[in-house]
């Protein structure tokens, strides 16, 4: 039988009245003039498809998956490698469901040794913390899910131990939406998983797999649109995965494939048909939350971001603007490479930088995930976690050729000798401040440190000269940095300036540079 627990029921019954009268009033504040237009309400499905590549979905028969992509957002995206977590399904649908990343929650494998779920519980105890007269649910072909991660705060959790473990899950998650009124539901799906362990991603058996849970996931979204009460419910339905597959299959290594994660979103205040490149997995938990109008508590420290609310970037614009690999290999063919084209407003200065090279690392470059893991793998920079679509790095490994995929004579130079140290300055633009206040400099950052190297943070204003505020000879994990600055009296303007000084040897990004509260 499967494994059965709904604590929180008669809790949940109690409080529905008193939640009822909110609801009521809500809405007759949401009410325009001069016609009556009732506010709907928010409910959210996330689907977990486990193990599913995204362009293998585009290959697949899977006309609802595809409906979904269509009617909302489709968003590629990528998780860590070793050694912040093992590409599997533990820290997958840990980082999916707390919206924070592996070095937060602590789970790194399928053994879940270690896990902090009590200081970053899953989207679904947050919803019951926040809102309590709100209904969760969770059902998973998975048991690990249900008896891990999601807490007895949850009110109903299920694990299908059937046979027939996805055409089970389903049964159950599609007799709750008929028969029920869940607010936050949460399915995950095995099949497509299994069958890239079997067979392998580039297989026919990969693509079927993904046609039986496209048509599991049809049965979930004809069961919404049955409830009685669908006219007056605004469903965010969410897809997602937990990690990707090898075309020989299998998963846990550090390959772009095995790092492979996505988000389909429709419904809510998603634009159909839109793409985007800037959402993270830990997105999904604060996707859902905000739907719900569960306000994020800065104190939770999510790592994730809704996508109702982006955070516009200055380097996320040169997408445009990216070209191919010139000199390095590694990143796959036609992949996207870097530019050395700053955004509006912003410079690299290289004038002390050494000559030669690979190209596409000399100085400060401005790249993706999927370009600069694939130059040099294995040596942490897929643990550069919280930079978001594109970001700016300075590499002095992979410019001397030190990393995977740049060692001696590459690409179409023919020549990837260096003479002179790295020495490169990125300096942003003008930021308004207001003297006599203190300001606070925000930005993402990932630093590796071996010596001679240093990394050193300036900061100018209006025409003064820079003056050092941080400086970094120790290594840093991917983090958000918050520098407190005094402003001088009768400035108006700041600029920052990013100068690494370097060897051969690591790397320093910098992504979502901003100065505020001045």
């Amino acid at each position: 039988m499967p494994r059965t627990t709904t604590p929180g029921i008669s809790r949940r019954t109690l409080l529905l009245g008193a939640a009822t009268a909110t609801a009521t009033a809500a809405l007759a504040r949401a009410a325009p003039t001069p016609a009556y237009a009732a506010a709907r309400t928010p409910k959210v499905l996330v689907i977990g498809l486990d193990g599913t590549l995204l362009a293998k979905i585009g290959d697949a028969e899977a006309p609802r998956i595809k409906a979904l992509m269509a009617a909302g957002l489709t968003a590629p995206s990528s998780i860590y490698a070793r050694p912040m977590a093992h590409t599997v399904s533990g820290p997958g649908w840990s980082t999916l469901l707390t919206g924070v990343w592996p070095d937060k929650h602590h789970v790194r494998d399928n053994t879940f040794s270690g896990h902090d779920f009590a200081r970053y519980p899953d989207f679904l105890t947050r919803i019951e913390t926040v809102r309590p007269e709100l209904s969760t649910y969770a059902v998973t072909s998975w048991v690990a899910l249900t008896e891990t991660v999601f807490s007895s705060q949850v009110d109903t959790r299920f694990a299908s131990l059937h046979d027939e473990r996805d055409i089970d899950t389903t049964r159950r998650a599609a007799d709750q939406l008929t028969g029920a009124d869940p607010d936050a539901v949460f399915v995950q799906f095995n099949g497509v998983d299994h069958a890239g362990h079997a067979h392998g991603a580039v297989s026919q058996e990969y693509l079927d797999a993904i046609h039986d849970v496209d048509g599991l996931t049809g049965q979930l979204l004809d069961a919404i649109a049955s409830r009685a009460t669908y006219g007056a419910e605004d469903w965010l339905i969410i897809a997602t995965t937990d990690h990707g597959h090898t075309d020989v299959g299998g998963h846990g290594g550090s390959s772009w494939a095995e790092r492979q994660t996505f988000m389909i979103a429709a419904g809510g205040t998603v634009t159909a048909g839109s793409t985007r490149h800037d959402v993270k997995m830990p997105d999904v938990a604060a996707t859902a939350l905000t739907h719900l109008g569960v306000a994020i508590d800065p104190a939770w420290e999510l790592d994730g971001r809704p996508i109702q609310r982006p955070a516009p970037d200055d380097f996320d614009t040169l997408r445009a603007e990216l070209t191919a690999s010139a000199d390095a290999t590694g990143a796959g063919p036609g992949a996207l490479s870097h530019t050395h084209t700053p955004p509006s407003g912003w410079s690299v200065d290289n004038s002390a930088m050494g000559i030669g090279g690979v190209s596409e690392w000399r100085g400060w470059s401005f790249t993706t995930d999927e370009s600069w893991t694939g130059a040099g793998r294995d040596q942490q920079r897929e643990c550069n976690v919280r930079a978001r679509d594109i970001f700016a790095v300075a590499d002095d490994a992979l410019w001397s050729g030190q990393a995977p995929g740049t060692t001696g004579t590459t690409g179409t130079t023919g020549n990837t000798a260096t003479i002179g140290a790295f020495d490169s300055t990125l300096i942003s633009p003008d930021y308004p401040v207001t003297g006599g206040r203190t300001a606070t400099l925000t930005y993402t950052t990932f630093y590796r440190q071996v010596l001679p190297q240093k990394g050193e943070v300036l900061v100018s204003y209006d025409d003064g000269a820079p003056a050092l505020v941080k400086t970094y000879t120790a290594d840093v994990p991917s983090r958000t940095e918050t520098v407190s600055l005094s402003v001088p009296r009768g400035v108006t303007r700041a600029k920052v300036r990013f100068r690494y000084t370097g060897g051969t040897h690591w790397f320093w990004t910098i992504d979502g540079v901003k100065i505020s509260g001045s």
